[in-house]
């Protein structure tokens, strides 16, 4: 019997869809009124924060700090008494809030923030939150061995993320073409399992640590930025929109401190700050662990190596075409007080 597997990834896809149409609606709701619009506000009061995932945490070194009540003791001077977190499923969803003027900042992976700057969208960069992020394929079937075998078969991926950058770039690098169907990590293992697809490109960075968990699952690593396309390592970075810096001309220099102190703090406490992240994470302990990656945190809010991987991945998304027009890197950078953008 022929099975034709192409309507149940429809299926998916249409599913995929709707939620996250959903998730950015209510998000979007949720996050405040034009009125409040973050460039509109005399004094911040509620920072509004947009993350990636499916609950309203920060993670990383800062979300470490915020959890011992030090971010609204560094922006109290500022006006702000409350902090709140917004989740969202991907990169774009989040984009549009934040130019939206219902977020203060956000914090993502760099393909989307790179790309809403090359869309005309005025935004900074407050700092990089993490670099040298992981990312990797993996399958199901045991024929399926390295990243050539995919070469026409269907690869799920969340598109417009740092892993769909890494998947594309890798799939160029050995010169193979591959079906890449949009599904968020929390909605591969299912189509992996039946067949519907043959390998699922997922994250493998605190707190999105799918593929650790995936492999402890059985399925087995076919491909990975760690162990075949280092050059292709993802950033996590703290985005704000110019009109929200221009309102408040403190807040970036703030954020940067609180961040050096943050990560400052993490690295010379890293069990205490695992057992945070554990704390707020549903993979395995051992996932968590095998995903963390201290080297990654810098006190410096734009490390050379994550610039030079930012560079990296800007250029490639020039070619590509996602980025519709080019732009100098540095004069993106919301540089520390005193400097000034070239």
């Amino acid at each position: 019997m022929n099975i034709d597997l192409r309507t149940p990834i429809r299926r998916v896809k249409r599913t995929v869809a709707v939620l996250a149409a959903a998730s950015a609606v209510m998000a979007l709701a949720a996050c405040g009124s034009d009125e409040s619009s973050s460039a509109q506000r005399d004094v911040i009061d509620t920072l509004r924060i947009g993350v990636i995932g499916s609950s309203n945490v920060i993670a990383g070194p800062v979300g470490f700090a915020h959890s011992r009540g030090e971010l609204i003791e560094a922006f109290a001077p500022l006006g702000v008494s409350k902090v709140e977190v917004f989740s969202f499923p991907n990169g774009p969803d989040l984009n549009q809030a934040l130019i939206g003027g219902r977020l203060d900042v956000a914090s993502y992976g760099d393909t989307p923030a790179l790309v809403a700057r090359g869309s005309g969208l005025q935004t900074r960069l407050v700092a990089v939150q993490q670099f040298d992020n992981d990312a990797g394929v993996v399958a199901k079937d045991p024929s399926i061995k390295t990243l050539k075998d995919l070469a026409g078969r269907n690869i799920g991926v969340p598109k417009g993320s740092y892993i769909d950058r890494y998947l594309q770039g890798a799939l160029a690098e050995e010169g193979i073409s591959a079906n890449l169907i949009h599904l968020y990590p929390a909605d591969q293992e299912a189509p992996l399992n039946s067949g519907e697809i043959d390998g699922a490109a997922l994250p493998g960075v605190i707190p999105s640590v799918q593929l650790q968990a995936f492999e402890a699952k059985g399925f087995h690593l076919v491909d990975s930025v760690y162990r075949d396309h280092p050059n292709l390592a993802g950033t996590s970075v703290t985005v704000s929109s110019e009109d929200f810096l221009a309102k408040n001309p403190e807040f970036a220099p703030t954020w940067q401190k609180l961040h050096a102190g943050a990560v400052q703090y993490a690295k010379a406490h890293w069990d205490e700050y695992l057992q945070f992240e554990l704390a707020n994470s549903k993979a395995p302990e051992a996932a968590v662990r095998a995903a963390a990656n201290p080297d990654g945190y810098s006190e410096d809010p734009f490390p050379a190596q994550a610039v030079e991987l930012l560079t990296g991945t800007k250029a490639f998304l020039v070619e590509q075409g996602s980025i519709k027009a080019d732009f100098d890197l540095d004069t993106w950078f919301q540089l520390p007080s005193g400097d000034k953008n070239p």
